[in-house]
């Protein structure tokens, strides 16, 4: 059978943090406009949906899912349109549909719709479901949201182990999927933070998850963030030095035109649209 993909960008959630443009780098107003930036896969083995941003559950009964520190810090918006299985039904397919669900990381804005997909096998690295069940300190304890994942029934784990792609040393594909899906480990965000490369006829596309926030962070010898993201990365770290390393990474990979990898991150609401209005 010759491979076949297919991908979809959706928006998997809505953040209105104050601070306008001070978070955003657009925004007009007092508040900023942050997406959960994830793709639908649509492929010979299924539909693969790499992250799931809010689910269900979260826009239903957000108190007993989220934190509330960080409902009210990043003001997130409940609808149930930007939940992942409302946009795969509308593209006409169903949960069940959905065979593979791979993660960047388990932050609460990533993992949340988890269990809309009962059927789906997790792919994740072994060091973020080690650190989601440690939850270790304040910021460790209200991102990670176990029941976001607690009825979970097929969990894949992965080491930071695989082979070279473009400067990096452990790149690897994932079981059950097409080989040209890899998992990248990116770790700094979290402990067990991870990029998702996807191959297409077109080139390369960079899933970076949380690995950097801001568009104006790659594709320049003059990298520049907003105070408001800058600061957002410093307080959800927990490795800085390997998260400006990765980072450093895939700022040389985003100026090697000739590689042909296209990069984007989960949060900026301007790298989104660029896809979204192809």
């Amino acid at each position: 059978m010759e491979p076949f993909m297919r991908i979809h960008h959706l928006n998997c959630g809505c953040m209105c943090p104050i601070g306008g443009p001070l978070f955003d780098g657009f925004s007009r107003g007092p508040t900023a406009r942050l997406v959960c930036h994830c793709l639908l896969i649509e492929t010979n083995q299924g539909l693969v949906l790499i992250d799931t941003g809010f689910g269900q559950r979260d826009i239903n009964a957000p108190d007993s899912r989220l934190s509330p520190f960080f409902i009210h810090f990043n003001r997130i918006q409940f609808e149930q349109k930007y939940t992942a299985i409302a946009q795969i039904e509308q593209l006409g397919f169903s949960a069940r549909d959905v065979r593979h669900i791979v993660l960047t990381h388990l932050d609460f804005d990533h993992a949340g719709g988890l269990e809309d997909f009962p059927e789906a096998t997790v792919h994740v690295m072994l060091s973020e479901i080690e650190a989601a069940q440690d939850r270790r300190g304040f910021i460790g304890s209200q991102r990670y949201r176990p029941g976001q994942w607690d009825e979970v029934k097929s969990w894949k784990y992965y080491s930071a182990a695989g082979e070279p792609w473009f400067g990096f040393e452990a790149v690897r594909d994932l079981e059950g999927l097409p080989p040209e899906i890899l998992l990248i480990p990116l770790a700094g965000h979290t402990r067990g933070h991870a990029g998702i490369a996807i191959e297409t006829p077109e080139g390369w596309l960079l899933h970076a998850g949380d690995a950097y926030f801001y568009r104006h962070e790659m594709g320049s010898t003059k990298p520049r963030c907003t105070p408001g993201l800058r600061a957002y990365q410093w307080m959800m770290e927990v490795d800085r030095k390997a998260r400006l390393y990765n980072q450093e990474r895939l700022r040389a990979l985003s100026l090697d035109r000739s590689k042909g990898v296209r990069l984007f991150c989960s949060h900026d609401a301007i790298e989104f649209k660029a896809f979204t209005d192809q």
